[in-house]
């Protein structure tokens, strides 16, 4: 389903393959449009220090893009020897969309990690990140729980992320590069299987926007969720 084709208010295509990664105890692959990124889950058996002998495990996130995810080559991270500003802050967005609807307790003292690595990038990466790091993360759970590593598992609602944004006055969900490129106003939203939100970031590239614009985008992220949230289930089903 290309750009042309679609309505403002659909997603792009959507696929979501889970269990791509043989060592990984938890792995997915979301393509949505022409934006592929490579979600892969590692259980260590460790915390960090300021959960240690408190019981809790951890989640977090790390997030680059492969040299030629982009149509310009990008060094990587590891080469220019720092995490670029852009990949930190996308980390850790993901990790606290994460964190919102895992129980942690019910983890034990145990650590997931999750990485996002972006194959190809055709816009909405940190978005599409998160929703295919759920996936990812809800095999890690599973893992953990048929092996007897925990006795329930701790996820404890969905979790997944779309942009939506104002081009030409006009309301539009999962921008592609073109179109944020082209955007008046640009929004990322995160949202729960019940609804409640965990992430939303906005910002007006040209003019400024209204509170009832700001209450559509949201309303036309979440429709966009919902779709998200039932390709998951039936994904995580299979």
């Amino acid at each position: 389903m290309g750009t042309k084709k679609r309505k403002l208010d659909q997603l792009r295509a959507v696929k979501i393959t889970r269990g791509i990664m043989k060592n990984a105890e938890g792995s997915a692959l979301i393509e949505m449009g022409d934006t592929k990124v490579l979600c892969t889950a590692t259980v260590e058996e460790s915390v960090p220090r300021f959960l240690k002998d408190t019981g809790k495990g951890w989640v977090t996130t790390e997030y680059a893009m492969l040299p030629r995810a982009t149509t310009e080559r990008v060094r990587r991270d590891s080469v220019r020897g720092r995490i670029g500003g852009r990949s930190h802050e996308i980390q850790r967005i993901i990790g606290r969309a994460l964190r919102a609807v895992i129980n942690l307790d019910k983890l034990g003292e145990r650590s997931i990690t999750i990485d996002c690595d972006v194959l190809q990038a055709d816009g909405g990466t940190r978005t599409a990140s998160i929703t295919g790091a759920f996936v990812a993360l809800s095999e890690a759970a599973l893992f953990l729980t048929r092996e007897g590593f925990i006795e329930e598992n701790p996820i404890e609602d969905f979790i997944a992320a779309v942009s939506v944004g104002i081009i030409d006055n006009k309301l539009a969900l999962d921008l592609d590069y073109e179109q944020d490129s082209a955007a008046e106003v640009d929004m990322n939203v995160a949202m729960t299987g019940a609804g409640l939100l965990v992430e939303v970031q906005g910002t007006a590239e040209g003019k400024p926007f209204s509170k009832n614009k700001l209450t559509e985008m949201v309303k036309l992220a979440e429709k966009g969720i919902k779709e998200l949230i039932k390709k998951q289930k039936e994904v995580l089903a299979e």
